[in-house]
């Protein structure tokens, strides 16, 4: 079993990479195999609504988003991890999380999501964590996506990786996420191996407010 690790933040190994690689040495740990990929920190233009996606099964735009859009394939659960820019996710991470999951609805069916766990990771100075939290929260609910917690909500504080590094609590609640990320996915490879089926997959219907 795989998870993969997504870094939103402009700095490479900064504090949400800090906080990411406490998740996954704790997987690791666990016996579940970790990757973290780190979106950059080119600029990544939002969704355009083109809907290529839906004939290409993949965002018209050929950037990061279409290289883990490659990864989620063989992914078992995710976690999505994020600065705090202005109380919410970074610019380049909102835009990344836009693409990604409305190219997953339109092109894919969802079917490199659906069901599979996933948590997010919020780092921050001060301030905006839970706001932030509950954007990101947003995509996995509209993917079908089990959102998988820990202690308290995930995040961690620091002005720097070593900041970070002092944040026993944040610290801590990194390993729990880990932990209980690991456990939902031994549960369900547990339950597939012994014949549950997915649920069945009903089509989906659009409507408006006044129809």
């Amino acid at each position: 079993m795989k998870v993969l690790l997504i870094n939103g933040s402009p700095h490479k190994e900064g504090c949400t990479f800090v906080a990411l690689s406490e998740v996954a040495k704790t997987l690791q740990n666990e016996g579940i195999e970790t990757e973290i990929c780190w979106i950059g920190n080119k600029p990544i233009g939002g969704c355009i609504a083109c809907k290529s996606c839906v004939k290409t099964g993949k965002c018209a735009f050929d950037d990061v988003v279409n290289v883990i859009h490659e990864k989620a394939k063989k992914a078992d659960g995710f976690i999505f991890g994020t600065p705090v820019h202005y109380a919410s996710a970074s610019g380049n991470m909102t835009a990344f999380m836009d693409r990604l999951f409305y190219s997953e609805i339109g092109g894919q069916g969802n079917k490199n999501f659906r069901l599979k766990p996933a948590a997010c990771v919020i780092s921050a100075r001060r301030a905006g964590t839970t706001a932030t939290f509950d954007q990101m929260n947003k995509y996995f609910a509209i993917q079908e996506m089990p959102i998988i917690t820990a202690k308290y909500w995930n995040m961690v504080h620091g002005a720097a990786p070593e900041q970070v590094q002092e944040d026993k609590e944040g610290l801590m609640n990194m390993r729990v996420l880990g932990r209980n990320m690991a456990f939902a996915l031994k549960c369900k490879e547990i339950a597939m191996k012994q014949g549950l089926e997915l649920p069945t997959v009903e089509p989906t219907v659009f409507t408006n407010f006044i129809r």
